[in-house]
């Protein structure tokens, strides 16, 4: 098949969360000789980059776009409808058997063309993007506004016939049958790790470092540090000063708010900030964490993502507390090296001292088994052949 990958993000190298996946999923389809198109966000080094993985890029040309741009939250308004202008275009002088969209921006995008173009589409939801906006104050968005933007989100697959969906959790494959969407259609691929790169894990606790180092990577949008994060850090600070903080990922601010409020109720408090660590170093970083925390606050997006930091700390077999999402809850609702807390941040904080309290000895069966079974159950390499299997079925059935 030739295939039309469409995308909000900058294809290469990742910019975190899920955008990763996009590089490993290429890949499966270069692997299945199929003949990839990328349609993404301008990037530096693009010949470098299409040489590298052998694919051919075509930059988005009407504007910047990048997780940290200025005006995002408008610019992914309107990027689908410039984007389906450009894809059009190349499409009309070199047809394509499969159009595939990577996350729900680019998936309205893939919908417009599907239906003046007829051409096989799969779309691909890493997240419930709009479900993130429930927890952003109402004077910057309106709830009225957010459930219009929810209920076109979950629509998408219906509104234009798509032939096929991939989900990143149970629980959001769910949400679009609830819309009507036929559940023969949907298939949940979640989120997973690279093997290789996770070989570097130290899985033996004697090696961290001590005092202990509590760990959250990621993008530090407003979902990500809330009340749950901001009262845990007391909780633990409270009864065990010497434990430090390491909040791996761009400045933002977001960050430096959620830093600055801590440090002047708490000045003696150990707060780490490196700053953005590449996907293909962020093992480094695991290697040095005594406990990874997930304290998003709740809303229908948290309870529909699969957190990728959450695989990754169970990867490196690094105990994980996680506020009660439904995504990870019903993947790893057997896992004994992730404790599920509240969205209460006293009762969080408690969950974070219990792994800091528990002796070596006993923490060191579970850490093993976990990583081992993320690296079987979730490694990139059998989640991506899973999804391209799945387009070349639909691609099959449709020319059948």
């Amino acid at each position: 098949m030739r295939i039309a990958f469409l995308t909000h993000e900058p294809f290469y190298p990742p910019s975190g969360g899920g955008s990763c996946e996009a590089v490993y999923l290429i890949q499966s389809m270069l692997k299945a000789c199929h003949e990839v198109e990328v349609f993404s966000p301008q990037i530096e080094d693009s010949r470098k980059v299409e040489e590298k993985f052998g694919i051919k890029i075509h930059p988005f040309q009407t504007f910047q776009l990048d997780r940290y741009t200025s005006f995002r939250n408008l610019k992914y308004l309107i990027y689908p409808f410039f984007q389906e202008r450009e894809v059009r275009a190349f499409i009309k002088a070199n047809p394509v058997d499969l159009i595939f969209s990577q996350h729900a921006i680019s998936a309205v995008t893939a919908g417009r063309l599907k239906k003046k173009l007829r051409i096989p589409t799969v779309m691909n939801f890493l997240d419930h993007l709009t479900g993130f906006m429930e927890t952003w104050p109402a004077w910057i968005a309106p709830r009225s506004l957010i459930s219009s933007l929810k209920r076109f989100e979950m629509s998408i697959p219906s509104r234009y016939e798509a032939d096929g969906v991939l989900t990143v959790s149970d629980e959001l494959a769910d949400r679009f049958r609830k819309t009507g969407y036929p559940r023969e259609k949907l298939l949940p691929i979640y989120f997973g790790i690279d093997r290789d790169q996770f070989s570097q894990v130290k899985l033996n606790p004697e090696s961290k470092p001590s005092p202990p180092v509590i760990m959250m990577h990621g993008s530090f949008d407003k979902h990500h540090l809330g009340a749950t994060a901001t009262e845990a850090v007391k909780v633990v600070h409270k009864e065990m000063p010497e434990a430090r903080f390491r909040f791996v990922g761009r400045r933002t601010p977001v960050l430096n708010r959620f830093v600055r409020q801590l440090k002047q109720k708490m000045p003696e408090l150990t707060i780490e900030c490196p700053g953005f660590i590449p996907y293909n170093r962020i093992v480094e970083q695991l290697n040095e964490a005594s406990l990874g925390m997930v304290p998003y606050q709740e809303s229908s997006g948290t309870h529909c993502a699969f957190i990728a930091k959450a695989v990754e700390y169970l990867a490196a077999g690094i105990p994980v507390v996680c506020t009660p999402l439904e995504g990870l809850r019903s993947y790893f609702q057997d896992e004994p090296l992730i404790r599920f807390s509240s969205f209460d941040g006293c009762q969080f904080g408690e969950d974070l001292l219990y792994w800091l309290k528990m002796p070596t000895s006993e923490r060191i069966p579970l850490q093993k088994e976990a990583a081992a079974k993320i690296w079987t159950e979730l490694d990139w390499k059998v989640i991506c052949d899973r999804g391209v299997e799945f387009c070349e079925k639909i691609h099959s059935s449709s020319t059948a």
